[in-house]
């Protein structure tokens, strides 16, 4: 393999035909990443040479990604809502699909309001931290069962200077007592334990308990909408992600449990993708 980057590129490319979707995208990500440059740069340089470091660094990068490991995990970041994120194999991989959980969550609270929200399972911190964002003036938490995805959390809320939101560890909504919200978001784990799709491409790789929820994969999304209401304000919103066909169910779920405006929304792929409700019986939360 000759060392400049337009040979390495090519030669990276072909090598990844057979192993990604986008092997030349992928082939520029990871020698970017072991240059410690940006994509531009090899556009901008092609008959540069690298040396024998870099190179190494690159083969490297080039087996793993060959062996399936995700792209976001050899690079270490992630793009969501226009931050670059830090991830980890203690954290899923934020898709472009849950920013519509941040769109909605958006929508649903007046921009100019000092709101409360709570972001549960946070990961990364990718729905929170778009949120903190978008609204400096909203007090956020996140929570998550996760002690290294919450470091996580916190390290890009430190390196976006992002201070409008706290990092609490437990499981969904152990940690915060009593305490209530104008609107609860979440991406909770929703596949099926048996799905085969959990032994394919980078989800392999990612964490089993942020993806896999029981048999029908609506066991964390149920226990969510029934604890729910115990940490919602009168006339606040509940909004969960889900898979395209667990609308119907989410929709139940948050019915049978006395939600309002209970509806679902589609993603860019017009699949069913975000389901929520208002809580407004304040007086029937137990």
């Amino acid at each position: 393999m000759s060392n400049t980057l337009a040979t390495l590129l090519d030669s990276a490319a072909a090598e990844l035909a057979a192993a990604s979707p986008a092997p030349r995208l992928d082939a520029e990500l990871l020698l970017a990443h072991a240059l410690g440059k940006e994509r531009s740069y090899l556009r901008a340089y092609p008959e540069n040479y690298v040396d024998a470091q870099v190179l190494e660094a690159f083969r490297w990068l080039l087996t793993a990604r060959k062996g399936g490991e995700p792209i976001a995990y050899l690079t270490s970041k992630r793009e969501f809502w226009s931050l670059t994120l830090r991830v980890t194999p203690a954290t899923l991989i934020p898709r472009h699909e849950t920013e519509l959980l941040v769109e909605l969550a958006l929508e649903r609270l007046t921009a100019g309001a000092a709101s409360r929200l709570l972001d549960l399972g946070t990961g990364s911190g990718a729905v929170a931290l778009a949120l903190a964002r978008e609204r400096p003036h909203w007090r956020i938490t996140a929570t998550d069962a996760s002690t290294e995805a919450l470091a996580v959390a916190s390290e890009n809320a430190a390196a976006l200077g992002l201070r409008n939101v706290e990092f609490l560890a437990g499981d969904w909504f152990s940690p915060l007592a009593d305490r209530r919200f104008d609107l609860i978001v979440s991406n909770p784990p929703y596949v099926r334990e048996d799905d085969p799709h959990l032994a394919m491409g980078d989800v392999r790789f990612e964490p089993r308990t942020a993806l896999a929820a029981g048999p029908d994969g609506l066991s964390d999304l149920s226990r969510i909408v029934a604890a729910a209401p115990l940490h919602l304000e009168p006339r606040a919103w509940l909004l969960l992600e889900h898979g395209h066909d667990q609308g119907e169910a989410v929709r139940s779920l948050l019915s049978q449990r006395g939600f309002d405006d209970v509806a679902t929304s589609r993603d860019l792929r017009g699949l069913e993708r975000v389901s929520g409700g208002i809580w407004a019986n304040s007086t029937a939360t137990r």
